[in-house]
């Protein structure tokens, strides 16, 4: 590798290196101890001890080249390599390159000039692409170096960054390096001759986090598949942990969700990946999430400034921070004061001429916004006017007196218009009202007390809006909480729903879109929509909205435009009510966008098969009940109580268990806060009820308390009618339970539990992410493992052992071949058995790991033949059940059995004729010869072809799963009777040869070598014959032409006489008769020979070779 030319001091560097060769302009040099005998001695040891722990190029590589120029003692360090074979090749360019042109130059001053050019040329043109991103590329490069030379990872092996640390082996640290890659978390370490070498694939990892202890006072605890590794004595640790939680986070989500990396080019791609890259989508992030913004925007810029807030007459410290299409700002205290002013809002952005460096945005609505002490606030402004378009140029500059309330008028608005018409489009269609309006219409002539409070609630938000702006731009502050936390008044709560979701934005940016989506998805027939069918009485049955065709229908076309619009997601239970609830309150397409926004922003993952998101919240919940309610965990023996009664918590926002006009004030705050608002209030519900659930003495009488309390929450103020209330349901003659209101309890959870973060929510989350999907998938192993041992004869720790190893070879296939196309990508709706599917080639990488059989000199061939006869529906994917079939044939089945499969192996349709295009390579097949032949199938019938897919994949018809072709595909499974040898088709003339040279190559090399020759070749003599003698009976004319030499009876062959005749045998005549043999011919001819069944019937060690294929696994990937 070309370094950087830095100054060296020779005289110093001696003590270290040794003089390899040397000319006038140039040394290369060897690490002392580097390939001596011993390692050097003691010098050695040290050296190499400072290569590993000190920082510099030293540490890098073993041997470098210097430039020297005459009379000097001062050389330049140009080239550093990890071997030999490297740096001569450096060395060599340097001689036919360099060593002529430096003749011609009169001072050595021309010729260093000269050089260094010559090499940060080199460098520039190497580095165009790979360091460009990188803060400091030359230690990055010396870095990169260390860490192929290390580890030996493919070349693909994406390096994001490095850190010195300690990593504590038992008590003892050691210093070293750690590097962080896309896939993998590895750590290298050289004391005193103590080599420490760790690799840690990012999706075993099961627990990441920061710990300390009296020994450790801050370190980073990494859990992998249950080895627990600590990490310390970092000097920037939190940035560290957020670096490998975010690497982590992305490979689990590559592999067991690559869906939502599908339209985004850098996640997609791992190699795009930056330590930066990271770092600024971690703060987008948080930006889009904090704000709730569209998914899309990225953050562009933070500048720290200061806000005036008119209603309050100060300036509030704080950072604006700038996307594509939002300016937001949010002070140091978040909840004192927030702004989201979004561009298409802006009319004009000024500047003012005094030395208070202030920016003024004018928006829709008469309002201003000023930012000043705002730095380089010039060329802001000039960025902001540009994204903006020429709007600005209509405005004069405004002096910092002007106040929050401009006197400029809105001009027209094309948006305005195309989304009038828009909404004038969708109304043929869709309703334009909530449900709520429709059904319980307010009557201002007759106002009771709840009325009346509820025009106070409404009156207290006028006030509010009167202050801080109405919409999308309004100041959002400590007062807007507090009227959240009392209740959102009815009439408010669709609008002030869209606005504190973000949905506003999505809809706003869609203008036409719910209405195309709905006409798309109108009349469409699949597993989505047969579910919302059978789910539409059952949501909210109990209210008149939805007794009428109005409510149901509106439900129907909001969940159906969801499902067609993400059909990922699809529908899932829990969806119907919720969204139910958004029809009463806000108008259809509203609701739509508000379900987009949860399903997609607010409560991500929670709305799929396997509901991660609800899982990981849960576990969330359980680590802030630890934290907060420790005597209740201390009391309940299994934490999984929790999780238990939670989930419907979460998943419907607690409107599945409270009262209807009760859970509409959770959905109130969850809007506001997001799931820290349904964090705190389970929380309180716990501390409400903390000496009930500590008396009771089991689970069920524990959930019965909780059920007896959520029937007494009640909501005083709520104006709805007495016949929608849920909770005036219950009877007023049960005095023993005390009635608690949900404005009462929203705001104990607030005071007690207000002090949780959004950003401790996110890393918990993170957390226990990895801890939620590493569970889920012990789960599908182990009903994998189940289904696979009851029919093979392998141990179950076998079989775990083999599992591992097989899903780890699929995983390596999605690190670094991103354009397979056959692979299948993770789909957990799949059955266990068909989540994890290997292509032709990682079945290769694993035949030669595991095969008893892959000393075989044909063993490419064997590894297609056995994956051909594996791939029963030609799909040129199998599953672990069919691989462990043939590893538990080859090390426990009988002689029968294995030969069974020899035979099978060498008939159609597991075989075919392989031809080699590279003869050089001899029996070895390339990857694209291996794939070709793999897909290669015996002809069948189309009918016959279209019968067998459809009842291969019953779900692929119309869309619908078809449980009655399971059940029958489960039933033929269930009466499979075992395979009749007489059924076996005959083996023909060329099938027999290829059996006997594959028989002969499996011997190869055997203590009993000579023996096993010596049997094949008096049963095959014997074969022959009886074939002979049956063909002249038949056809007294035929003779075997050219068969006679195909094995040699008399005496033991050579391995080269066997085949040369068995290699011509291809090229004869096809008008000849054929002869042929049947199973039990070959069967019983080998059974004459003990030796041919000793060889089949020894016992083979499993466990060895399992070990084995564990540790060289990921070095045999690489060779590939």
């Amino acid at each position: 590798m070309w370094l950087k030319p830095e100054e060296v001091l020779l005289k110093n560097a001696l003590k270290l290196w040794m003089m390899e060769r040397s000319n006038d302009y140039f040394v290369l040099q060897r690490r002392r101890g580097y390939g001596e005998e011993g390692g050097g001695g003691l010098t050695g040891l040290l050296v190499g001890t400072l290569d590993s722990v000190l920082d510099s190029t030293a540490k890098v590589a073993p041997f470098r080249i210097l430039h020297q120029t005459p009379d000097s003692q001062v050389y330049l360090s140009i080239a550093c390599g990890a071997d030999r074979e490297e740096i001569t090749k450096h060395w060599e360019w340097l001689e036919e390159n360099i060593m002529k042109t430096l003749s011609v130059f009169d001072s050595n001053e021309d010729i260093t000039n000269f050089v260094q050019g010559k090499i940060r040329g080199l460098i520039a043109e190497e580095g165009k692409h790979s360091f460009a991103k990188e803060d400091d590329p030359e230690k990055f490069r010396e870095a990169l170096l260390k860490f192929e030379k290390c580890f030996g990872l493919p070349e693909q092996e994406k390096l994001v960054t490095y850190y010195s640390c300690s990593y504590w082996k038992g008590r003892v640290p050691c210093q070293g390096w750690l590097y962080l890659s896309t896939n993998f978390l590895s750590f290298y370490s050289f004391l005193l001759g103590s080599e420490i070498k760790l690799i840690i694939s990012w999706d075993a990892v099961s627990k990441l986090e920061k710990t300390s202890n009296v020994i450790l006072t801050e370190s980073i605890h990494v859990c992998s598949q249950g080895e627990n590794h600590y990490f310390s004595m970092f000097l920037h640790i939190n940035q560290t942990y957020l670096l490998m939680e975010q690497l982590a986070n992305y490979a689990i989500r590559r592999i067991f969700d690559k869906e939502t990396f599908d339209n985004d080019p850098v996640l997609d791609d791992p190699l795009q990946i930056t330590k930066r890259g990271l770092e600024n989508r971690a703060h987008s992030e948080q930006f889009n999430a904090f704000f709730r913004l569209p998914k899309e925007e990225t953050l562009k810029e933070v500048h720290e400034c200061f806000l005036w807030v008119p209603f309050s007459h100060f300036n509030t410290h704080g950072k604006m921070c700038i996307s594509e299409n939002y300016i937001c700002f949010a002070s140091h205290d978040g909840n004192l004061c927030s702004v989201i002013i979004p561009l298409r809002e802006v009319l004009a952005i000024d500047k003012t001429n005094d030395s208070s460096k202030s920016v003024i945005i004018s928006v829709k609505g008469k309002t201003a916004f000023r930012f000043s002490e705002v730095k380089e606030f010039e060329q802001l402004v000039a960025k902001l006017r540009l994204k903006c378009g020429t709007t600005s140029t209509q405005y004069h500059d405004i002096s910092t007196e002007v106040p929050v309330s401009s006197d400029s008028i809105d001009p027209s608005d094309d948006t305005d218009v195309q989304s009038l018409t828009c909404q004038r489009e969708c109304s043929k269609t869709v309703n334009t009202e909530a449900l709520m309006t429709v059904f319980h219409p307010q009557n201002l002539e007759t106002l009771d007390s709840k009325m009346l409070k509820e025009k106070m609630k409404e009156q207290s938000w006028n006030i509010l809006f009167s202050e801080c702006g109405r919409g999308v731009s309004m100041f959002r502050t400590k007062k807007t909480r507090d009227l959240v936390v009392r209740g959102i008044p009815e009439t408010l709560r669709g609008e002030l729903w869209m606005l504190f979701s973000g949905a506003v934005n999505d809809m706003a940016a869609n203008p036409g879109y719910y209405a195309e989506v709905v006409e798309q998805s109108l009349g469409t027939y699949n597993l989505a929509t047969e579910e919302i069918e059978r789910d539409l009485r059952r949501s909210l049955p109990e209210h008149p909205a939805f007794q009428s065709d109005t409510g149901i229908s509106a439900l129907r076309r909001v969940l159906t435009a969801y499902a067609f619009r993400n059909p990922k997601i699809g529908y899932c239970q829990a969806m119907n009510i919720l969204t139910s609830v958004l029809l009463l309150y806000a108008k259809e397409e509203e609701a739509f966008w508000l379900l987009v926004a949860v399903c997609e922003r607010m409560l991500p993952d929670y709305f799929n098969r396997r509901i991660i998101g609800a899982l990981v919240d849960q576990a969330v919940f359980e680590e802030l009940i630890r934290d907060h309610l420790p005597q209740l965990t201390e009391h309940m023996t299994d934490m999984t109580f929790f999780s238990s009664i939670s989930l419907s918590w979460f998943l419907t926002l607690f409107i599945s268990v409270l009262p209807i006009e009760s859970a509409v004030n959770v959905v109130d705050c969850f809007f506001y806060d997001g799931i820290k608002a349904i964090l705190q209030l389970g929380l309180a519900i716990l501390d409400y009820n903390l000496d009930k659930l500590l008396a009771c003495k089991d689970d069920a009488e524990a959930v019965t308390a909780l059920n007896r309390f959520f029937n007494n929450v009640t909501n005083k103020d709520s104006p709805l009618p007495s016949s929608v209330q849920q909770g005036s349901n219950v009877s007023d003659e049960k005095s023993s339970h005390i009635r608690v209101d949900i404005t009462d309890l929203i705001r104990e959870s607030n005071e007690k539990y207000g002090n949780i973060c959004y950003e401790n929510i996110h890393s918990m989350r993170c957390r226990n992410r990895l801890y939620v999907i590493q569970t889920l998938e012990e789960t599908t192993k182990q009903n994998v493992l189940r289904v696979v041992s009851q029919d093979v004869k392998l141990s179950l720790h076998e079989l775990d052992e083999l599992y591992v190893i097989f899903k780890k070879e699929l995983f390596f296939s999605y690190y670094w071949c991103l354009s397979s196309p056959v692979l299948k990508h993770h789909d957990p709706s799949l059955p266990y058995l068909e989540q994890y599917q290997i292509d032709c080639q990682q079945f290769r990488v694993l035949y030669h790991l595991l095969s008893p059989w892959a000393h075989s000199a044909n063993r490419d061939s064997l590894a297609l033949w056995t994956f051909r006869l594996l791939d029963e529906n030609s799909d040129c994917l199998i599953n672990f059940k069919e691989f462990s079939s043939a590893i538990d044939i080859m090390y426990n089945g009988s002689f029968t059995e294995k030969l069974k499969l020899l035979f099978k192996l060498h008939i159609s349709p597991a075989y075919t004729e392989v031809q080699y295009k590279d003869p050089s390579k001899g029996d070895e097949l390339s990857k694209e010869e291996l794939l070709y032949f793999s897909q290669l199938h015996v002809s069948k019938p189309a009918e016959e072809k279209e019968a067998k897919s459809a009842k291969d994949s019953p779900e692929k018809e119309k869309e619908k799963v078809n449980i009655q072709a399971y059940l029958s595909q489960w039933q033929d499974e269930l009466l499979k009777k075992e395979e009749n040898i007489k059924d076996l088709p005959r083996m023909n003339q060329s099938q027999f040869i290829q059996f006997s040279k594959t028989l002969y190559n499996l011997f190869h090399g055997d203590p009993e070598e000579e023996s096993l020759y010596q049997a094949i070749a008096v049963v095959t003599s014997l074969l022959l014959r009886m074939e002979e003698v049956g063909r002249k009976l038949h056809s007294p004319t035929s003779a075997m032409k050219g068969l006679s030499g195909a094995v040699c009876v008399s005496g033991v062959p050579s391995e080269g006489q066997a085949e040369k005749p068995l290699e011509k045998e291809p090229s004869s005549p096809r008008e000849e008769p054929q002869w042929s043999f049947a199973f039990e011919q070959i069967l019983a001819s080998l059974l004459n020979e003990p030796a041919l069944v000793k060889f089949f019937e020894k016992s083979i060690d499993l466990k060895a070779k399992l070990e084995n294929a564990k540790t060289s696994q990921l070095s045999s990937r690489t060779k590939k």
